[in-house]
């Protein structure tokens, strides 16, 4: 069977790799360093979702490739950033070093905060959408990406260790932490496809990214404890050690699958019901939650 994504991969990883800094006079240590945490693996699932989304609603996905990159960008900057001893203290990342470990803890806290500002810099300079949705996106991004989203959700999870959330205020937790980047990755994807921001669609999709990106959390904290390190390419029980509020803590095993696959059918429903459910969003949902990493 065919990939429906192995062209849009090809095309965001070729896309990745120009925009990312080759060499610089002053600051190739960094530069390097963002290079192996761009580059060296992932899933590519939010720059996936933006594409999926503007073809959704143009049929071209080309448009979307920059602010799909943009969204990497921010990833690995907090994955490189999670990864640090003052944070989560791993060593290992999709397979290999950690960026602190590969390259020391400065120039890895350098290279995501050039990647943060990269990801802008990839949004402002997009060739082929207009200046009123970049705004958009560049709005949305911030958002997702900052206090009320990313780092903010990072901040709650870091002060809740070792304390004992609800239900409710650990999904709250992962819509910030986990979901607020999926979730605007979708709707800036709609935006590259010159979608305004009253079309109803967007409130739909916008949901779907909530439950799907809520759906993708529960499988992580669920193969933290059921898959080895190998296998998950970054030290696994990592969540127990650092007495992390999960969902398998909270809801047993059980609990937590019945939940992701609960997600999974609300989150297919919102497509159907946006008119939205192209093979490209359909899978991409299947693949956030039906996965084994």
């Amino acid at each position: 069977m065919s990939d429906p994504f192995a062209t849009i991969n090809a095309s965001i990883a070729q896309t990745l790799d120009t925009l990312l800094p080759r060499q610089s006079d002053i600051a190739q240590p960094m530069v390097d360093a963002m290079r192996y945490a761009v580059l060296g693996g992932g899933k590519r699932l939010r720059p996936l979702m933006t594409c999926a989304a503007c073809h959704a609603f143009g049929g071209d996905y080309q448009p979307a490739l920059p602010a799909a990159c943009g969204f990497e960008f921010i990833h690995a900057y907090s994955l490189i950033h999670d990864d640090l001893p003052a944070m989560d203290d791993d060593n290992l990342r999709h397979g290999q070093a950690a960026t602190h470990i590969a390259f020391g803890e400065a120039n890895a806290i350098l290279a995501g905060d050039s990647l943060h500002s990269l990801a802008f810099q990839s949004l402002a300079e997009a060739p082929a959408i207009s200046d009123a949705a970049k705004l958009r996106c560049i709005g949305l991004l911030s958002k997702a990406a900052g206090w009320p989203g990313m780092a903010g959700g990072q901040c709650l999870d870091i002060a809740a260790e070792g304390q004992e959330l609800t239900l409710t205020e650990l999904e709250a937790l992962h819509a910030a932490k986990t979901g607020a980047l999926i979730q605007s990755s979708l709707v800036v994807g709609a935006y590259c496809a010159e979608v305004q921001p009253e079309d109803p669609r967007l409130a739909l999709l916008s949901t779907f990214g909530h439950r799907i990106g809520l759906a993708f959390q529960v499988v992580d904290d669920i193969l933290d404890v059921t898959e080895s390190s190998e296998t998950l390419g970054k030290p696994a029980g990592s969540d127990e050690a650092l007495d992390k509020n999960t969902f398998p803590k909270l809801m047993g095993l059980d609990g937590a699958k019945q939940r992701a696959n609960e997600l999974l059918e609300e989150s297919l429903a919102l497509l159907k019901q946006a008119d939205l459910a192209t093979e490209l969003l359909t899978t991409l949902a299947y693949r956030a939650v039906r996965r084994t990493y």
